[in-house]
Formats: structure tokens, sequence, C-alpha cells
């Protein structure tokens, strides 16, 4: 593939391998001194709801932003940026208030930047991944009869007063957001499509282990206030978010070719899921989240 970007012909190679992907395999490229990252896509994405054309499109939007890493070329599938320094942020340096208020506007940024050509639908993809696991054999969890009931109950508390979907990133995990100094970078742009709003920040909560206090701070610095369906709507969408991942870990064990404990990934994020689903204040918030948009 190297030899496919051009300029990089008999001037690149490679330096060595990313670690941490779960997904795909990330090497870095020297051209010259200059540093590239290779995204290699990994055994049968598409399954995972992945469209290769919307990442290049999102990932070069989000550069121009200056939100992410420069982007260089699609080339056979693999997403070629610029290389960029920084570190993850520490688990117990995440919730800070400096950190939520740069990632709430940030997500503001992305989510007015304009329509996207695929969707995410963060309710449908786990019954998308659930068929896709089954055409490979992989036994589907007993759970996951109770977590559709729980997606569909969700789903219908959002469709009495829908928000209109904007571009989503989808996957916020700590090691997608990369920090250099005072620049915050968000990686791996691989899930981007069209989604409510909500989901980015539950997905951003659930990932990083937010408090209930600093849940609402996030909430707060990104709508400008705190209101009682704003927030039920972004914890909801945590629940949805542990979903998609518990279910994405299912599809996994029929496909990927990665080093890695797909089925006790799976079965954290259900068990999470399950927990949250079961707290008295569920019925609360799923009728705050219906609540007509202000």
């Amino acid at each position: 593939m190297i030899s496919r970007v051009p300029g990089w012909s008999g001037r690149a190679h490679v330096v060595g391998a990313l670690s941490g992907g779960i997904t795909n395999r990330n090497h870095v490229v020297d051209v010259d001194g200059d540093r590239f990252v290779v995204r290699v896509p990994g055994a049968d994405t598409d399954q995972l709801e992945i469209d290769r054309e919307c990442e290049f499109v999102a990932a070069s939007r989000a550069a121009a932003l200056g939100i992410a890493p420069p982007v260089l070329g699609l080339f056979d599938g693999c997403l070629v940026t610029r290389f960029v320094a920084g570190a993850e942020i520490p688990r117990d340096q995440f919730g800070s208030a400096a950190t939520l208020d740069r990632l709430a506007s940030i997500l503001r940024t992305f989510h007015g930047s304009g329509a996207l050509d695929h969707t995410f639908d963060t309710f449908t993809v786990p019954l998308l991944h659930h068929d896709a696991a089954s055409r490979r054999g992989v036994a589907i969890p007993v759970a996951f009869e109770r977590v559709a009931t729980i997606v569909a109950e969700v789903a219908a508390a959002f469709a009495v007063s829908p928000d209109p979907l904007v571009p989503c990133h989808n996957d916020l995990l700590r090691a997608n957001v990369l920090r250099d100094g005072p620049q915050l970078w968000l990686l791996d742009w691989e899930y981007a499509g069209m989604n409510d709003r909500a989901f980015d920040l539950g997905n951003l909560a659930v990932n990083n282990d937010l408090s209930a206090a600093t849940e609402e701070h996030l909430v707060g610095e990104y709508h400008g206030r705190v209101t009682a369906r704003t927030l039920a709507r972004m914890r909801l969408m945590k629940i949805v978010s542990d979903a998609r991942e518990a279910m994405w870990g299912v599809v996994q064990q029929g496909i990927s070719t990665i080093d890695f404990d797909y089925r006790s990934y799976a079965e954290e994020k259900f068990d999470r899921l399950l927990t949250n689903a079961s707290a008295p204040e569920y019925g609360q918030l799923l009728r705050d989240a219906a609540e007509a948009l202000a």
C-alpha cells in the first residue's frame, strides 16, 4: 500500500506499529523525516457499520476544524494521517472542568459542521451486529433479548420529541482523545456518521467513567444549561452506547484476527448497561427524555 501513496515510493519506511488498536492495525511511517500514521483496516470491518469513505470525509473535516490530525488521503481503504505528538489523558484527570469544557466545545463544533452521507443509527446498530454475528456462527448472549428491549424503550422515548441528526464521532474512548499541551486531538473517526448528538455525550461519559457531577458539567457546558431532558438523554445514551459496545464485542468474535478478549469485553458492557437500566431512576429518565424540546 505504501508504494501507492503519491511521492512515497522509495522514500517511505515503516517505523513501527502503534499499540492499543482492537479493530485495525496502525503503523507509523517515516518519509524523509516526516511521520505519518497508516491505518490498515481489520478483517470484515464493514460488518461493524464502518464506512471508510465517511471516515475519510469526517477525519478530513475534523482536521480542517483543528480538532484532528491532518489527513494525507485514503489509499486502498487505508487512511493516512500525519503523526501527532501527545498522550492519553490519565483517567483521574479526564473529568476535569478544563478537559470537559474543551471536549464540549470540540463536539459542538463538529456537530455543527454539516451533514455526512453515512448514518450511524445507534438504535439499530446493536441489531445489525446481532445479525452479523449470527451469520458467522457466534453464540448470541442470553442478555441480548433484554438489551434489545431496553434499546427499543430508549428509542421510543427519543422518538416522542426527536432532535435533528448531526455528524457525530461515535467512539469517544479515552484512547481516542490525545492531549498535546493545550491541544486536544480526536482520533479514529471510523464510526463517524449522522446520529443523535446525545450519543456522543453519553458515549464520552460512560467510556470515561464520569461521575454524576461531571456528567452534569459536560451537559451544561455543551448545551449552555442543564435541563431534565438533556441530562436524561445523555444518561440514556450511556446505556445505548454500552449496548452497541457489547454487540460490537460479540460480532468481533466472528471476524477479528486481532488478539483481544472480545468475549470479556462484551460481557463487561452487558453487565454495566443492565445495571444502569435497572436503576430506580430509569423510568423517570425515559419520561424526561421524551419531553418536548424547549
